[in-house]
């Protein structure tokens, strides 16, 4: 009887089995034969856990300036990582693991800027985690090639880097608010501002991607199936930017900004003919390399809207020019104005000058002038209309970022006087420039514009070109003519506002203003460094080439400093160095009281015979070099210069000469005539130079001088 209960139990279980037996195997036929399984596809399923894929890097577009200098570009970076699973290194002599964590992170830590004991723990964590790989966080990215290389040096198991694009500025923070920059996210790089925001379309890049079937050790099967998708590079964006008129232009910045330290620094140098921008930045500043903390994110040119102050006066006097209705003679009672609920006064504590023309009034920047030109001269609604033709309704368009919009404040009478001399109504810098193209293009007024054309990465082709566009013509040709050399006379004459920005080789038209700060309802900040200090120049005076704002916003001054020092300061050092670089001709007239002599033509004489010879006319002779032979005379041959005129005879075995004492115009015959490349800081002569005295002249050399205005007994 127990033998038979036995069987049973054994005729059961063996049942039970087969029958386990049958579903796991009638599952595996199943799973073998099926395409899906509750939904998954077994088939596509294998392949995603076999298949490795992996992104292929494309290059952001470069943004060039002018002259093809490059501003922004894609620097390669690398990001480490640790192989911490033994699985990795089966059957591999020698590993390609971490085989010794201690070692390793003692040998990484001074080259991650690491604690070894943080990396070591990093380490075995991920290996007791029984994790693939490890990464060492924010110092473990961003590793320059000369650190991967020293780390490879090492030859430590385990130790890979993946590469990374990282966008970098070469030159720091060289127009940094208009280059803006982009910021490297999830293996992408965006732009954030500027340049980098505006031409985003452009200068985006299409990341390629390639994916093949691996083995579990992430070996490629013979045949893996590979796909691939081609990367594609973003296109490069060409600026109007002058790489060397904007160094001229940051250096003039820095200086001013470490000596008076002020609240705002705003300066832009445009092509009134085309509206191009040629330099333009501001202060504070930084270094788009090295976002920190960052006081001033905005173009302030083009985002700022402030009370430009008098130099809204060039406006107001063009206006009535063009409308018939100026007499520069005319006379008036300068001092105070009364118009309802407000008395306007002059600048000078509203004594005034007595009776003054009108002229006198524009040089002088009276404010009482500019109130009775805009209400009974001219009439407020026609000088309104003036406004609009000028733009100041609409934003000039530029192709920057986060352009701002001024505001009228124009329905009372003391607000449309007010806004004559650039008090109540509000417009940012890049508004009062593209008006001020008028007057210096002949009437014609211009759109500014910061993006020259869009060429392929990969061919060079020309995919889009900006070309100069006219906004209207809200003077003519002679009225624009009439305000320039009314500006001219600001900088000339003995009563005029703008003497201190006077150009030792060029004329100058220009408008100072000192603007008040508006505190809102609490109506304007009080003291004498409490104002916007600018001034809108062109240059040279009968046909601008080159169109300048600059603006200084609260100053730090001493009590015996003026507020257009800073402001005089920069735009003189930036137009008179810009000018000759541009090799325009200087225009200053020679004095008519004294009769110009002609330079003999001397070359090829031994340089005996032309000492003698150019000595009978000219005082200042001297000669490069201590050759025997004439090859070059600067100025040239048969130009009609004055007597005291510097002479620069050129012998055929050249050397640099003492440069002490040398004008900018001086300097830069010389530069030009050797081909050599030039940096000039300061204005006035030259007292440092970094060529030594006697040393051989290489084309293509660089030169930096020094310049001072002339020391005061």
């Amino acid at each position: 009887m127990k033998k038979q209960n036995n069987n049973k139990s054994s005729a059961f279980l063996m049942v039970a089995f087969a029958i386990v037996f049958f579903i796991i195997a009638g599952r595996f036929i199943y799973i073998e034969t099926a395409e899906t399984v509750e939904g998954v596809d077994l088939q596509k399923w294998a392949e995603d856990i076999r298949t490795s894929s992996y992104e292929i890097d494309a290059d952001r577009g470069k943004i060039y300036d002018k002259n093809g200098m490059v501003l922004a570009y894609d620097r390669p970076t690398y990001r480490i990582y640790a192989i911490v699973d033994p699985e990795y290194s089966v059957n591999l002599d020698p590993p390609r693991h971490v085989t010794d964590p201690g070692e390793t992170a003692e040998k990484l830590a001074p080259l991650l800027d690491m604690e070894a004991s943080d990396i070591r723990q990093t380490i075995e964590e991920g290996q007791e985690n029984e994790r693939f790989q490890v990464e060492f966080g924010s110092s473990g990215r961003s590793i320059s090639q000369e650190t991967k290389d020293e780390i490879e040096d090492l030859e430590l198991s385990g130790i890979e880097f993946k590469q990374e694009s990282k966008r970098y500025y070469p030159n720091g923070k060289f127009a940094s608010h208009v280059i803006g920059f982009a910021r490297s996210q999830d293996g992408n790089i965006n732009g954030v501002t500027g340049i980098e925001k505006q031409m985003e379309e452009h200068l985006q890049e299409e990341k390629g991607k390639i994916s093949y079937e691996r083995d579990k050790y992430g070996t490629k099967l013979l045949d893996p199936n590979e796909v691939m998708t081609e990367p594609e590079n973003g296109n490069d964006v060409h600026l109007t930017i002058d790489q060397k008129i904007q160094t001229f232009l940051e250096d003039a910045l820095s200086q001013v900004d470490e000596q008076y330290s002020p609240e705002k620094i705003m300066a832009a140098v445009m092509d009134p003919d085309t509206g191009e921008i040629l330099a333009m930045s501001n202060r504070p500043s930084y270094n788009p390399n090295d976002i920190g903390e960052v006081d001033n994110w905005y173009n302030d040119i083009v985002s700022y809207t402030f009370e430009p102050g008098s130099t809204m006066k060039i406006f107001t006097w063009a206006a009535a020019m063009e409308e018939g209705v100026y007499n520069g003679s005319d006379m008036f009672k300068s001092g105070t104005y009364k118009v309802p609920g407000k008395t306007i006064g002059d600048h000078n504590n509203a004594e005034g000058w007595g009776m003054i023309s009108y002229d006198e009034g524009f040089q002088r920047s009276s404010n009482v002038a500019s109130s009775k030109l805009a209400l009974e001269v001219l009439g407020p609604t026609k000088l309104r209309k003036y406004l609009t033709d000028f733009n100041f309704d609409e934003q000039s368009g530029i192709d920057l970022p986060n352009e701002k919009n001024g505001r009228f404040a124009y329905d009372r009478e003391v607000e449309q006087a007010t806004t004559s001399f650039g008090q109540g109504s509000t417009f940012t810098a890049i508004q009062m420039m593209t008006a001020a193209t008028s007057v210096a293009n002949d009437g014609k007024m211009m759109r500014p514009y910061m993006l020259s054309k869009i060429t392929s990465s990969e061919t060079g082709e020309v995919l889009k070109e900006n070309k100069p566009k006219e906004m209207g013509q809200p003077i003519s040709e002679s009225t624009a003519k009439q305000v320039r050399d009314l500006m001219g006379t600001v900088v000339t004459s003995e009563q005029g506002t703008a003497q201190s920005f006077k150009l030792d080789d060029y004329t100058l038209a220009g408008k100072t203003g000192t603007a008040q700060i508006s505190v809102g309802s609490q109506g304007y900040l009080t003291g004498r460094n409490n104002y916007i200090f600018s001034f809108m120049g062109m240059a040279p005076k009968e046909d601008p080439e080159l169109l300048m704002y600059v603006a200084v916003q609260q100053p730090d001054l001493e009590v015996t400093e003026l507020g257009s020092e800073p402001v005089s300061y920069i735009t003189r050092t930036v137009l008179e160095n810009s000018l000759h670089y541009m090799d325009i001709q200087p225009d200053k007239e020679v004095d008519e009281s004294v009769s110009p002599l002609t330079i003999p033509d001397v070359i090829g004489k031994g340089t005996s015979n032309a000492k003698e010879e150019l000595k009978q006319k000219f005082s200042n002779v001297e000669f490069i070099g201590n050759g025997g032979e004439v090859t070059a005379v600067l100025p040239h041959s048969g130009s009609e210069v004055v007597e005291n005129q510097r002479i620069m005879v050129i012998t055929d075995k050249p050397t640099m000469p003492d440069l002490t004492g040398y004008s900018a115009r001086d300097v830069h015959r010389l530069v030009k005539h050797f081909n050599l490349n030039i940096e000039t800081m300061g204005n006035g002569f030259v007292e440092k130079q970094s060529i030594p005295e006697g040393s051989s002249i290489k084309e293509g050399g660089y030169l930096v001088v020094e310049l001072a205005p002339p020391r005061e007994e």
